[in-house]
């Protein structure tokens, strides 16, 4: 959500079922309170990881809230920044009840050189939060983190929320789990799509918004007659947020691999420069820029700027991997002062002649966005595991979604998970929509199919305009518009093999390229800038890189196939 500020983009992506699915999970038991609360008051607890659980019978749980909890964490995103734990009511609550304190290792907004540095000097946080894959295995094999292995089975909320062929595909070469996977799932969720200015399109006479011809000619209608406006917003295009939406609406059951620089044909993987769908959505990006359809600082802008043109209604058309985290918050903004104001979304667009059934502005994968890893700085692991563990579960997903007990929600259904909400949930819509935004930084261990169901079986029971705006699109477009690509994670090389350093050289020209691209004065000179970078990229070696892919992609499906 990737990715990525954090994803309520993930959260907020996360969603909509009519059932509640607590009995039915994917790997787990049946539908008892089972979840986060069972963690609360574990029995024959006596303490800590340190126990001998030979002399009892039950395996001997760490129980939060006995004694105090201190952990330090690090976020190994150059944009993260952790709020201060207990500064808020939810955060305090818990460093209050459960005696959990979390202190942030800044990363100083340059992550490579501070987790090399870590590394090298061997002073690790307790616990790092990131991407899965290269970064994760370099610590593995230095042996510097802590298997959760021995902790799953004790511990009541991941072995019942978690798929079991997504922990497979979590573990390590050594067959070790270490990872702690984020907005994890085991059914279709994300928020990637496009958002339309609701007040704009009526005034234009709600136009035909459907294929990338109708995109075309209603951004210049909005051009013509709203100068003050922006057209298309992309959020942040130097990570892909915009451009890869317009690349998704010329193909067909397209993925959107430019985290790979490569796309699947046939059953190999080959250099995205090549892609004729990839070259059409180039070429057309850079016709909308260069007549200034799209924003001008598509590459330079922070997402602050973005929150604050969407805020202010300035946007007619916004295309983002998560748009709904700052759209939903405009919209309830915006709608206040003006019930014809707002925000809502489209059908994913598409070029004409392809269905509109196969277009995916956005993927989903089991093992969801990201994954926290616990190192061997820490003291006890097992009580951070514990922590983790009651943080993915209902209680602490409830505390994470929609605040202590009292506001949103008092007290719980007969299931004992399932939250009695009050009518501040509907009524101070934008108010629950900043907090959760405000969580968002906290939600690293994020259990979606929880969250969804909750919000899909009470959401269910509202009036349309009484529903959460993110919780009501993700039903009605974003949940049934992204697509599977579970088979195509982790694909990426370890840095210091000889495909990583392929990996990174063939990065900076993916970065240098994309820019260049956009900026391009004609579709001629898009097209040279993309061959050029093909060409750059195979010699550097980026073949050999390829067949890594193609390796690794079907290890993946042979894993999903239970091979």
């Amino acid at each position: 959500m990737k990715k990525r500020g954090t994803r309520l983009s993930w959260l907020m992506a996360v969603g909509l079922v009519l059932v509640l699915f607590v009995a039915g999970c994917s790997g787990g038991g049946g539908g008892n309170n089972g979840g986060g609360d069972a963690a609360k008051t574990p029995t024959g607890n006596e303490g800590n990881a340190g126990t001998n659980q030979a002399e009892s019978a039950e395996p001997q749980l760490y129980e939060l809230g006995k004694e105090p909890l201190d952990f330090t964490f690090y976020g190994n995103y150059d944009w993260y920044t952790m709020p201060k734990w207990g500064a808020d009511e939810t955060t305090a609550w818990v460093k209050d009840n459960k005696k959990v304190n979390i202190t942030e290792i800044p990363n100083g907004g340059n992550t490579v050189q501070k987790l090399n540095t870590m590394i090298a000097s061997g002073d690790l946080p307790d616990v790092i939060w990131g991407e899965r894959g290269a970064d994760v295995e370099r610590l593995r094999e230095a042996g510097l983190l802590v298997p959760l292995d021995d902790y799953i089975d004790k511990y009541p909320n991941l072995k019942q929320w978690l798929d079991p062929k997504a922990m497979n595909m979590l573990r390590s070469s050594d067959g070790k789990l270490y990872q702690f996977p984020n907005w994890y799932t085991n059914r279709p969720n994300g928020n990637a799509g496009w958002v339309v200015n609701k007040k704009i399109y009526a005034e234009l006479g709600s136009p035909k918004l459907e294929t990338t011809e109708d995109l075309y000619a209603y951004l210049k209608q909005v051009k013509e007659k709203y100068p003050d406006v922006v057209p298309m917003e992309t959020d942040l295009a130097s990570e892909g947020h915009g451009l890869d939406q317009i690349y998704s609406a010329f193909k067909e059951d397209n993925l959107s691999f430019t985290r790979y620089f490569a796309v699947p044909s046939g059953d190999t993987m080959t250099s995205i420069y090549k892609d004729e769908a990839y070259r059409e959505s180039v070429v057309y990006a850079a016709k909308l820029f260069r007549e200034k359809l799209i924003t001008q600082d598509a590459m330079t802008q922070t997402r602050d700027q973005v929150q604050e043109k969407l805020m202010n209604g300035k946007v007619a058309v916004y295309a983002s991997s998560n748009p709904t985290l700052y759209a939903m918050q405009a919209h309830a903004a915006l709608s206040q002062k003006d019930p014809d104001a707002g925000y809502f979304m489209v059908w994913p667009i598409h070029k004409e002649g392809l269905d509109k059934n196969k277009i995916y502005p956005g993927t989903y994968n089991m093992l969801g966005w990201n994954a926290a890893v616990i190192t061997t700085s820490a003291k006890n692991p097992e009580a951070i595991f514990a922590f983790l563990d009651w943080w993915t579960g209902p209680e602490g997903m409830r505390l994470q979604m929609w605040g202590v007990e009292g506001e949103f929600w008092q007290g719980l259904e007969a299931d004992g998970v399932t939250p009695k909400f009050t009518e501040n949930y509907t009524k101070n819509k934008e108010k629950l929509a900043d907090y959760q935004a405000k969580m968002d930084p906290v939600m690293w261990v994020g259990n979606t199919v929880y969250v969804d169901d909750i919000k899909g079986k009470f959401e269910a029971t509202l009036p349309e305009n009484e529903r959460n705006w993110s919780t009501y699109w993700q039903y009605e477009i974003t949940w049934k518009t992204q697509g599977d690509a579970t088979e195509f994670i982790n694909l990426n090389p370890l840095p210091d093999t000889e495909e990583g350093i392929t990996f990174q050289s063939a990065k900076d020209i993916w970065q240098k390229a994309r820019a260049q691209a956009l900026y391009a004065k004609s579709d001629e000179e898009a097209l040279a800038i993309l061959d050029k970078a093909h060409d750059d990229t195979m010699s550097i070696g980026f073949q050999k890189l390829l067949d890594y892919y193609s390796k690794r992609w079907h290890e993946n499906l042979e894993i999903i196939q239970g091979n």
